[in-house]
């Protein structure tokens, strides 16, 4: 399927499903974090990766044929909600262009499960630090940018060195630590990459997403309707997904350690020392299960901020285009 289906419409008659359904909004109340925290559970639900094509595509069907006010004959509301929650899983806001399967959230678990829990086992070299840091740097970098806000895509060249410098700039930062480790006790150590993640992402996401902070991200109205392209929102947005990213690696980089601290002084991981790095990997997905839904949620997807906060041309044009607009809404990125 190509197009939009057009199957003939019969919502109108009784026992049909009603056009009323806002799914362009999660199905919860995202002014509270439980209600956000219940839709990233759904978004992040790392089974959704296993999802065909053709499952994809039905979910994109159903839900754009819903938003042009055609129905699926017996189409039900959760059936609808599952198809949009498939949709959002795979399909980029914005764009609407499906995403590369490793940058998707739903793909955060499994991938960060396996790359963390290698950092945190192989920290000791400084060839195993670079190899690591590079790993997951270049993982980060491609959720970073299959992640970004706004419809404007980065030329080859600009991507090119978006990746180059945050890889790099972040692997650097890996090695200084390590280097500062060596003066601290033998379970500081330990701490390294979590230390050298969190300050990776401070390069990381800004330099993939660079072109927002030179160019903007839309902003719209209550009702969706774009105003404009603002600095100030990039900015917002991606200080955000900064703090969500560094607080979904504090479990995961922080508590495995202190139980692998201990495990490893016990006699059977003495007998099987083997057993070290998929323990390790085991505790990191236990952690990241809860902590990357949990994070996303500590935002808005749709943040928003007083027009008095734009830049000092867009608020003027706000202010003759839509004169009783006070707040402009945009996808902070994720």
């Amino acid at each position: 399927m190509n197009g939009l289906e057009r199957p003939q419409s019969k919502a109108s008659m009784p026992g049909d499903l009603s056009l009323d359904i806002n799914i362009k909004e999660p199905r919860w109340d995202q002014s509270t974090f439980t209600g956000r925290a219940q839709h990233f559970f759904f978004v992040t639900d790392p089974r959704n990766i296993l999802k065909s094509s053709e499952t994809l595509e039905e979910a994109r069907v159903t839900v754009e044929n819903y938003r042009l006010g055609v129905v699926k004959p017996g189409l039900t509301e959760d059936e609808l909600w599952r198809a949009k929650y498939i949709y959002d899983s795979a399909f980029h806001p914005d764009t609407g262009e499906k995403m590369v399967v490793v940058g998707r959230m739903s793909a955060q678990v499994p991938m960060n499960m396996t790359i963390t829990g290698c950092m945190l086992t192989f920290y000791r070299t400084t060839p195993a630090v670079v190899f690591w840091q590079w790993v997951n740097q270049s993982f980060n970098a491609v959720v970073n940018y299959t992640n970004r806000s706004g419809d404007a895509a980065l030329t080859t060249n600009q991507l090119a060195a978006a990746y180059v410098s945050a890889t790099t700039g972040a692997v650097v930062t890996a090695l200084g630590l390590k280097s500062l480790a060596k003066r601290l006790p033998a379970v500081m150590s330990r701490f390294v990459p979590f230390f050298a993640v969190a300050a990776a992402n401070c390069i990381n996401i800004p330099f993939m997403r660079q072109r927002e902070l030179k160019y903007g991200i839309p902003v719209t109205d209550e009702n969706g309707n774009r105003l404009g392209e603002s600095v100030n929102a990039a900015k917002s947005g991606i200080v955000q997904v900064v703090v969500s990213r560094i607080g979904m690696a504090v479990p995961a980089m922080a508590i495995p350690p202190v139980i692998m601290n201990a495990l490893e002084k016990k006699a059977f991981m003495k007998r099987f020392p083997v057993l070290n790095a998929p323990v390790q990997v085991g505790l990191v997905g236990l952690c990241l299960v809860f902590a990357t839904p949990l994070c996303c949620a500590l935002f808005p997807q749709k943040s928003s901020m007083s027009v008095s906060s734009l830049e000092p041309d867009l608020q003027e044009r706000i202010q003759q285009n839509s004169p009783h607009t006070t707040t402009v809404f945009f996808n902070k990125g994720l």
